[in-house]
Formats: structure tokens, C-alpha cells, sequence
């Protein structure tokens, strides 16, 4: 019998304690991006130790996040507290196997050992101080941790999938702590032993985290596992290169959706910072995951451009179904009526062709949702009005296409340019100056509506 090929599992494992911001979203899309390229599994765990700071508002912001990216992940969300008595059972068994140990210093043992330390000009660490020392010497007064039993000498070595080759001395390290004095495990034995638990084989995450691996690479040697190939990618940074914080505008992809993106323009956008695809900028979700690979992950940090996403978002706007955008359109401003909602769909290829955002769309769109307005006509347009609507009365094949010839002919005939003849219809139809098409207008508002609005302005500018 062959050897059964491997499944790729990749996984984002959030802390719970804010939103889900955009370098967390990124973090998700690759690992998602790239189980989805070799037909793998795509986990979700919440790393949720931190119980002063871990809120179910936070988990539930992580959610919607994903699912409104389009991120699905392909079994339960994984709670990594509920989880400890796991991690800790392990940690014991590390003690038992001579991997690990019980220390016993005081806070004031290991303040001076900090300071002894500095005042050697070393970095401040732990000095192994209850490693070879036999429990029964231990205090009655004190609670142990458990600390992992680092090797004291050589390198680790980190065979990176972005980063490439990655070398730390041991020497640097120090015997981590696996278990706090309270019982509860730390931040890095959870992870490991989790990512263990799940089978993940592929972990792509910021840079930030590249000492964090050095020391979980130790705890995989210890417990003898195989580890997960590592992926680090640069931070996201903002348009000033600086990287990027809360200075440089709303980070949770809620914010983003609340300025009027669509979720594949933020995927789009995410894509490029940090990973390419030869010159192509504009790449569907469908083509990320056939072309996605480590191989073509940069090295170098990324810059988050404001234009190019809303330009971005004006091209996914324009491909977008208009039923879709509609819907998209009546969550921002709510119901309106079946006349007005009929409106807005037949006018929704002209609005969508002048907004890069939907809140853009949404103002545009108040030409069909504002309830008629009389607008004041300037003398010298009354009487190409009045030309207008004669024209206009006498039209029977009312389409765009006809209604062009019609209002163009009739400029022709009263010797002005058809800017004369449009802009004051454009007003009077919709009380602005910059719209879609005049044609277009015409069709959506339909004769009965367009003939009646000009009626009743002219009706009241003659009056006065």
C-alpha cells in the first residue's frame, strides 16, 4: 500500500481582545488562500488565554470579518482556553521525560537576576537557577512554574518559507516558562501543543512573531513532534512606510465595510501587499487561489495606498451584479419605497460607472430616492425648457437610443448646443449637476414622471 499523501492544514489563530484589523485579515486570506490552492483545510482557532481581555464581542467582530471576506474555515473554531487542561497535562509530561522542570524563585530571585544582568550589559533572562536542583530543596511557601529545559549551547536554525535561512544562538534564550505559578499554561506552550493537536503543516504569519517561533521551535524538540513549515511575512505598512497603526485611519475590516468597500477589493488589496502575480494588480478570488504559492511571497514590507484600494473597489463595483449592489445599497440607507427600489435598479448601471465606493453610490443615488424638489430655472432656460417638453411629449419609442436623436435633433433645429439643453433638463429632473447619463435618467424616471416634473417647473417658474 502507498504512502498516504499529506493534506495541508493552515490555520489564523486571532486573540480575541479587539477587531479583526486589516494585517489580521491579510494573515487569514494567505493561510485560507493557501489551503484552498492544494485542496487543504483552513482552521480557525481563538486564542483566548487572556481572559481580562478576550470578549465575546471581539470573537463575534472575528467572525462576521471573515465570513463578509469570503474566509470560510472547515471545521468548529477551536477556543484555545478550553483547552488548558490539555496543555498543562503535556507540560507535566515534559517534566517527567527530563524536558522540562519545576522552578521555584521568588519575584524577588528573579528581579535580581534581571538586574544582575543589566549591570553585566547582557539582556535581562532567567538563569537556569532551579534546573539541576532536586525539588526537595524547593520552599513550602512557593508555587513552582514549569519551566521548558532549553538547550544551553549551538543554534537554532529556522528554514523559513519567506525569510529564508534564519539562525539564532541559543545562548539567547532562556529556559521559557511553560506553566505560571497559578497552573495555567503560557501563550507558547498553547500554541504549540494546539497547532500540534490540529495537524497544522503550513503557519504564515507576520514577522513580529519570528522570535516567538525560535522559542516554539525548542518545544516542538522537546515533545519530539514534527514542527510546521513557517512563513513570515513583513508588516503592513502605511502610505507614509511607517507601519501601519491607528494614525493612519480605521483598521477593522468593520470600518472598511463602513466606508463603503467591497469585500474582493479588500481581498484584492490585501493580495498585493506582499504577494504578486507577475504586473497583474486586478486578481478575482478565484484566480488568487489558482495562482497562490509561498514562492511568490515578498520579503520586503508592503505599503497600504488608499487610491489604488478605491480604485480597486470602483472596478469590483462596476463588475458587481446590480441586484447585489442594490442590496448593498439599501443596508446603508435603509427601505425605500417598490417605486424608488425599481428606480435605483434600473438606474444602477449609470450610478455604478460614477463610484469608487458605495457610500459614493449612495450619494448618487439620492437622484432617485429624494422626493421631487421644484428647482429655480434661470429666465434664459424657460423657453428651451418649454422647446424640451414639446419634444419630449411627441416621443413614442422612449429608449435612450430614441431619446437621444430626438433631444439632439431638436438642438440642431433651435441653432444651441446640446449642453444648453441638458444642463437645465438635468436640474430640473434631479436638482444636481453632475449625473449619469440625461438619456439614462430619462428612461429610469420614465415619460410619465420626466414630462410631469418638467411640467410642474415650469408651472412654477412661469408663475413668478
Amino acid at each position: 500500500m502507498g504512502k498516504l499523501q499529506m493534506i495541508m492544514v493552515t490555520r489564523f489563530a486571532p486573540s480575541p481582545t479587539g477587531f479583526l484589523h486589516i494585517g489580521g485579515a491579510r494573515t487569514a486570506l494567505f493561510n485560507w488562500l493557501l489551503a484552498r490552492h492544494h485542496g487543504g483545510k483552513f482552521l480557525l482557532r481563538i486564542e483566548d488565554t487572556d481572559r481580562a481581555r478576550s470578549t465575546p464581542e471581539a470573537v463575534d467582530a472575528i467572525f462576521k470579518g471573515l465570513k463578509w471576506l469570503g474566509l470560510d474555515w472547515d471545521e468548529e473554531p477551536v477556543f484555545q482556553f478550553s483547552r488548558a487542561s490539555r496543555h498543562v497535562e503535556l507540560a507535566k509530561q515534559l517534566v517527567a521525560s527530563g524536558n522540562a522542570y519545576y522552578c521555584y524563585c521568588t519575584p524577588e530571585e528573579l528581579e535580581a537576576m534581571r538586574d544582575e544582568a543589566k549591570a553585566s550589559g547582557m539582556s535581562p533572562k532567567y538563569n537556569g537557577m532551579w534546573r539541576d536542583r532536586d525539588s526537595k530543596d524547593a520552599p513550602c511557601n512557593v508555587s513552582p512554574v514549569i519551566r521548558l529545559k532549553a538547550p544551553l549551547d549551538g543554534k537554532t536554525v529556522l528554514n523559513d518559507i519567506v525569510q529564508g535561512t534564519v539562525t539564532v544562538d541559543n545562548a539567547q534564550l532562556d529556559d521559557m516558562v511553560l506553566v505560571r505559578s497559578d497552573g495555567t499554561p503560557t501563550f507558547m506552550l498553547s500554541v504549540v501543543v494546539d497547532d500540534h493537536d490540529m495537524g497544522i503543516t503550513h503557519v504564515i504569519r507576520g514577522d513580529d512573531h519570528l522570535t516567538n517561533t525560535f522559542r516554539q521551535i525548542q518545544i516542538y524538540r522537546a515533545f519530539g513532534w514534527d514542527m510546521p513549515e513557517f512563513g513570515h511575512i513583513p508588516l503592513i505598512h502605511g502610505p507614509d512606510g511607517a507601519k501601519l497603526s491607528k494614525r493612519h485611519g480605521a483598521l477593522g475590516i468593520e470600518s472598511y465595510k463602513d466606508m463603503g468597500f467591497l469585500p474582493e477589493a479588500i481581498c484584492n488589496c490585501l493580495l498585493r501587499l506582499g504577494w504578486s502575480h507577475g504586473d497583474d494588480e486586478i486578481i478575482s478570488i478565484q484566480q488568487a487561489i489558482e495562482w497562490f504559492s509561498t514562492d511568490n511571497l515578498g520579503k520586503s514590507a508592503s505599503r497600504l495606498d488608499f487610491s489604488k484600494l478605491e480604485n480597486l473597489n470602483g472596478h469590483y463595483i462596476r463588475e458587481a451584479d446590480n441586484e447585489r449592489l442594490l442590496n448593498c445599497l439599501l443596508e446603508i440607507i435603509g427601505d425605500v419605497s417598490e417605486e424608488k427600489r425599481l428606480r435605483l435598479l434600473k438606474g444602477m448601471n449609470g450610478l455604478k460607472q460614477r463610484s469608487k465606493t458605495l457610500l459614493e453610490l449612495r450619494d448618487i443615488s439620492t437622484i432617485y430616492t429624494d422626493n421631487f424638489s421644484v428647482p429655480d430655472i434661470e429666465k434664459s432656460s424657460i423657453e428651451t425648457l418649454a422647446k424640451t417638453l414639446q419634444k419630449l411629449e411627441i416621443v413614442e419609442d422612449w429608449t435612450e437610443k430614441s431619446l437621444e436623436t430626438s433631444l439632439r435633433n431638436l438642438a440642431s433645429e433651435i441653432g444651441l448646443s446640446f449642453g444648453k439643453i441638458a444642463q437645465p433638463l438635468r436640474s430640473v429632473l434631479t436638482g444636481k449637476k453632475i449625473t449619469p447619463s440625461i438619456f439614462e435618467m430619462l428612461c429610469v424616471f420614465g415619460k410619465e414622471e420626466s414630462v410631469l416634473r418638467l411640467k410642474i417647473a415650469l408651472n412654477k417658474n412661469a408663475g413668478e
